[in-house]
């Protein structure tokens, strides 16, 4: 509990102490890893300007990778970047539902866009080269 509430430069050699002290007297797997994880996710949420790889090498963690929380950040990571992903597919299809003639409020409707969506879409695509 004090590595939650101790200032950021204490709480590095607390973190440190916990976690020297949980892997010389915690002789039993499951317990070990559940407490170094516990520790690991309080350092997490501590330092969240650090990367995991910088509080692997401040803390001499070597699976930080492994954790839940980083599992669950990556994971939503990804989920986050496969929306967006989704959500550039809807912008790249405007210029072409515009050369098939469909109105603003029909691409709308049918890319799930909001209708000023579309209209700032539009005005950002080149004038077309139509002869």
């Amino acid at each position: 509990m004090k590595l939650v509430v101790d200032e950021e430069e204490t709480a590095i050699t607390s973190a440190r102490q916990l976690i020297e002290r949980t892997q010389q007297e915690i002789n039993i797997e499951p317990q070990r890893r559940q407490l170094l994880e516990l520790i690991e996710t309080i350092l997490v949420y501590k330092f969240p300007t650090m990367s995991p790889e910088e509080i692997e090498g401040m803390f001499g963690l070597s699976d930080l990778k492994q954790t839940r929380v980083y599992q669950q950040g990556k994971q939503e990571g990804k989920q986050e970047g496969k929306q967006e992903g989704a959500r550039e597919e809807k912008f790249r299809m405007i210029p072409l539902l515009l050369r098939l003639g469909l109105s603003f409020e029909e691409m709308a409707k049918e890319l799930g866009l909001s209708l000023e969506e579309v209209q700032q879409e539009i005005q950002k695509q080149p004038p077309s080269q139509d002869t």
